[in-house]
């Protein structure tokens, strides 16, 4: 089963159905073909790209003109904006170049730690909700702001799981439980994530969907990494849906000892 054999279970993202959970970005590749491989095996169908790293007004971009012959949104983020103002800027040249006006929203102004400041994401959120933007906020698992964000009318929930290209996993996991618990539009855990299990992990919490970069881009094998992400992630939402049973704290015998067995 690949991702986007998944019909009947699509994510729906301000009225635009997606069938695969696995969003995927595209820094940190040692090629452009090899961003490609990685994208292709990850089945996703929505990439995002930094508006720094490329030139949108020119098709010939590198990556512009690779990602153009995929299936896929590409999604402009604002990677390096450090306040409200500069990220609604690169939103507004981003749609100005022709881009579809959806926007992964990102406002980090430490350069060491890249955590989103939320007071600037939230104003930020805000001016990009009245602008007609499809906005889709990166923050700390912080589900008070996740419910700020939703009220302001942003279209999903991006809380991190760790730092950034940490690959360190769900170390924000309780928070995210009561985000998505809250939620009244899609989850999806970004950054942190360095393995499929990961992935699966996050999905298994109820979360909507996952973004990975780093852990695939850095990967000795991007196409095979990406392939397991896709696949933790299918994993992770089936046993989401299945129901996990509750943990006990006293083992229970699988098999029954009755009924069958004769002295």
């Amino acid at each position: 089963m690949t991702a986007k054999q998944q019909s009947d279970d699509n994510i729906i993202i301000n009225g635009r159905e997606f069938s695969s959970r696995l969003f995927v970005g595209t820094g940190k590749f040692s090629s452009v073909q090899s961003m490609v491989g990685a994208i292709k095996a990850s089945g996703a169908e929505i990439v995002t790209v930094a508006l720094r790293r490329v030139d949108i007004d020119n098709p010939v971009d590198d990556i512009i003109s690779a990602l153009g012959g995929l299936d896929i949104l590409i999604l402009p983020n604002t990677s390096g904006a450090r306040n409200a103002d500069e990220a609604v800027r690169l939103a507004r040249l981003a749609r100005a170049a022709g881009c579809e006006p959806w926007i992964k929203l990102e406002v980090t102004p430490d350069p060491n730690y890249l955590l989103p400041d939320p007071i600037e994401t939230l104003k930020a959120a805000k001016i990009l909700v009245k602008d007609g933007f499809t906005v889709m906020p990166y923050i700390n698992a912080d589900p008070i702001l996740a419910k700020r964000l939703q009220d302001a009318g942003v279209h999903t929930v991006m809380p991190l799981g760790s730092p950034i290209g940490s690959n360190q996993g769900l170390r924000t996991k309780d928070s995210i439980r009561i985000i998505i618990e809250q939620a009244e539009v899609p989850v999806v855990v970004d950054a942190g994530l360095g393995a499929a299990s990961h992935a699966a992990q996050a999905m298994e919490l109820g979360a909507d969907a996952v973004l990975v970069n780093t852990a695939i881009a850095v990967s000795k094998n991007p196409a095979m990494m990406a392939h397991s992400f896709m696949l933790g992630t299918i994993a992770g939402r089936e046993a989401f849906l299945a129901g996990i049973p509750s943990k006990r704290e006293t083992a229970e015998a699988s098999s029954p000892l009755t009924g069958f067995l004769r002295e």
